[in-house]
């Protein structure tokens, strides 16, 4: 078994885009979960809309690029506002269904042969990437012996980790700010914000439409990263993963969702890695016990297994502070 070849597997998708696109949902999510009580499972949609946001913008309806970040900003916004006004004056389950609900809607509409002329069908969209390719400032990519990017791929992770660090910041000095104070006591005790004559609907809008953006903000991204955006993308796994990452790291923590990323990605590679090595011939487990089939599949096992232990003996996360949340409480 070569452990260098298992460290650099996790490590090339620990540091890679995939991490970026869901410490940004993650950090979305937290908005909503860890500091605002919103159950939210479908981030899915927010960051589906972001992308199709920029590439119909630019494919479809023939807009220059800007624009098209523009829509793909304003997109989650508009969708946060349509799930919102309906369901935050009611209890969180209500948004936890018309979330998830709307986001295997939206993922239905981008595929669907009636809307193929629009949103591009099951093929997708491409062809909107091109200038955010032209602008690489980079001649070659980078390698440093254990990880290797090529050139496309370092000008992605370079402008996805700025925008993770400007995310984290924002959000950091947002709750330090009486306005993310104010959503910790909706989280706590709504009733008794209310008590206080602060509009907690207003507040719970805000928070859903800022995770929402961000989130958008993480579909951009990988739009532009793969120069292309298809539905399947976008489906009800990539929200269970940024929940998985967000617990993982710890919420309500401005660099829980990050770390959180950032580990679920180097595991899920790392222990495919490995069992992928130890399994069928010449590996050290049996091929009676698991075939090279199923060693791609155990590693979800695992990481899962691994995950509700986690939540058994610390339901806070890694770095998460038991006083900060309750998740037992919700």
């Amino acid at each position: 078994m070569d452990i260098l070849d298992i460290l650099r597997a996790g490590l090339q998708q620990a540091l890679g885009p995939q991490a970026i696109v869901f410490a940004l949902a993650a950090i979305g999510l937290n908005i909503h979960f860890g500091y605002t009580g919103l159950l939210n499972f479908g981030q899915a949609g927010f960051v589906a809309v972001g992308a199709y946001g920029l590439a119909v913008s630019v494919v479809t309806f023939d807009a220059p690029f800007w624009l098209g970040i523009i829509m793909a900003l304003v997109a989650p916004l508009v969708l946060a506002v349509i799930l919102g006004v309906p369901t935050l004056r009611l209890r969180a389950d209500y948004l936890a269904i018309v979330t998830i609900a709307a986001a295997e809607v939206l993922r239905f509409v981008f595929g669907a042969v009636e809307t193929k002329d629009t949103f591009g069908g099951s093929n997708g969209l491409n062809g909107f990437a091109r200038p955010f390719q032209q602008a690489n400032p980079y001649d070659s990519g980078i390698d440093l012996g254990i990880i290797s990017f090529g050139r496309n791929d370092l000008w992605s992770l370079t402008v996805g980790w700025i925008l993770v660090a400007l995310c984290c910041v924002l959000v950091w000095a947002l709750m330090r700010s009486p306005w993310g104070r104010v959503l910790r006591s909706i989280r706590e005790d709504e009733d008794a914000v209310r008590s206080l004559g602060k509009n907690v609907f207003a507040y719970k809008m805000q928070a859903l439409a800022l995770g929402g953006v961000i989130g958008g903000l993480g579909g951009m991204f990988l739009a532009l990263k793969q120069a292309s955006v298809v539905p399947s993308d976008y489906s009800t796994l990539m929200t269970f993963y940024a929940f998985a990452a967000l617990l993982l790291g710890g919420a309500a923590r401005v660099m829980g969702p990050v770390i959180g990323s950032i580990l679920f990605w180097f595991l899920i590679a790392g222990l495919g890695s490995f069992f992928s090595q130890s399994a069928g011939e010449g590996g050290w487990i049996p091929s009676v016990i698991m075939t090279d089939t199923q060693a791609s599949v155990i590693r979800y096992i695992v990481l899962g297994l691994a995950i509700m232990l986690l939540m058994i003996f610390r339901p806070q996360g890694i770095f998460g502070d038991r006083r900060e949340i309750a998740i037992d409480g919700r």
